[in-house]
């Protein structure tokens, strides 16, 4: 990833010091809840950390892995990969921090499904929370990343027409193309708005043992992210409108990068 700085300049530095910060205090917090299982009678299980009222140290430290994730994915986002679109306007940038919390996310996903390996196979003591917090948190690293491809302008797409157009041509299919993203997220939200905010109002939960409030959280998000990817189409749609043409072939697909990457690997 290229090292200068892409969009915070002199505050790429506090960012990192901020994501430390707090993930120090998450960390200290998640130790102090771990002792408690040993020494105290009504330890702080997964069960309340999903219910946080009344209890000050869990909101705390909910308040806290939510600033580390948010710091540490706007600090990430300052960096850019070796094939990674450079930011354009305010939101790209949107994008970039939400395809860094998908990234944060798919750790925690890892993590989760490792300690219930263990918990499981190791010391035969599987977790109720673990699939569904994967679930969950699969959820959100899902829709973020389809905002993210949106921005990148990598998702799927078929050039085999559009390359013949003129240019004038191929203005008028990306309109069209933004005005069906438009149309639907506009029917989607319209048909799906009330159930979302039933849903999110109630706190409807997915109804298991650990029974965390998925449906609650998951359903207004969609038609969030959703609204975002249609204003990242219209961004997209006026970034490009005055480029030059461009002509796409089968070695568009080819990553040097990656490839130089798998040579290195083979010679070591």
């Amino acid at each position: 990833m290229e090292k200068q700085s892409l969009w915070l300049g002199g505050l790429r530095k506090p960012m990192r010091w901020l994501a430390i910060g707090f993930g120090a205090l998450t960390l200290l917090l998640f130790i102090y809840f771990v002792l408690g299982h040993f020494v105290s009678e009504t330890p702080v299980t997964m069960y309340e950390m999903i219910r946080p009222a009344g209890r000050p140290l869990v909101q705390a430290m909910l308040v806290c892995l939510f600033a580390t994730i948010l710091f540490a994915s706007i600090y990430l986002s300052d960096f850019r990969g070796a094939i990674e679109r450079a930011p354009e306007g305010f939101f790209d940038i949107v994008a970039l921090v939400c395809s860094r919390i998908a990234m944060v996310g798919t750790l925690l996903i890892v993590i989760a499904m490792f300690y219930e390996v263990v918990a499981r196979y190791v010391f035969t003591a599987p977790t109720l929370w673990a699939n569904e917090l994967s679930l969950w948190i699969a959820s959100f690293v899902f829709l973020l990343a389809g905002l993210y491809a949106m921005q990148q302008r990598s998702h799927i797409r078929i050039y085999v027409i559009y390359d013949l157009m003129p240019r004038w041509m191929q203005k008028t299919a990306d309109v069209i193309s933004v005005l069906l993203i438009a149309g639907f997220t506009f029917t989607l939200i319209w048909g799906g708005y009330n159930d979302a905010s039933v849903r999110m109002m109630r706190g409807e939960t997915f109804g298991t043992a650990w029974d965390p409030p998925i449906p609650a959280s998951v359903k207004p998000a969609i038609l969030f992210i959703i609204l975002l990817v249609t204003i990242q189409a219209v961004s997209n749609l006026i970034a490009d409108w005055n480029r030059a043409p461009e002509h796409h072939s089968p070695m568009d697909e080819i990553d040097e990068v990656e490839i130089e990457n798998i040579r290195k690997t083979l010679k070591d």
